[in-house]
């Protein structure tokens, strides 16, 4: 515990974002202020809790943060989705993002198992 950003999954949440933030920036998507403010913060959210988790001084409490973490994750899934259907984003772009947030959410998985 405490050394959070050696954690591949926490390495993996913080590029996520980054790529989201960028996504967001482009028209028409930048436009909607709510949808990309919300998938904005969910992105963030998952790396975030990540090393709040990893910063705990027990593995219960930091076990709730890495739940916190994948339910973020599942949001992200959800907004993208979103995204696409009104035409915000292509379906490649869909589905590699989709893609790197599932390995995230099933790395949570393993280090929640690995944790409990």
């Amino acid at each position: 515990m405490g050394n959070f950003k050696e954690l591949r999954v926490w390495q993996e949440g913080v590029q996520l974002p980054t790529d989201v933030y960028k996504m967001t920036r482009r028209e028409p998507f930048c436009k909607d202020y709510g949808l990309s403010n919300q998938i904005q913060r969910a992105a963030v959210s998952i790396a975030s809790n990540i090393a709040e988790g990893d910063e705990r001084g027990t593995n219960k409490e930091s076990i709730y943060f890495f739940n916190v973490a994948k339910g973020s994750s599942a949001e992200v899934i959800t907004q993208l989705h979103i995204a696409h259907n009104i035409g915000y984003i292509e379906k490649r772009t869909l589905d590699i993002l989709e893609e790197r947030t599932r390995k995230i959410n099933a790395s949570l998985k393993n280090l929640i198992k690995a944790r409990s």
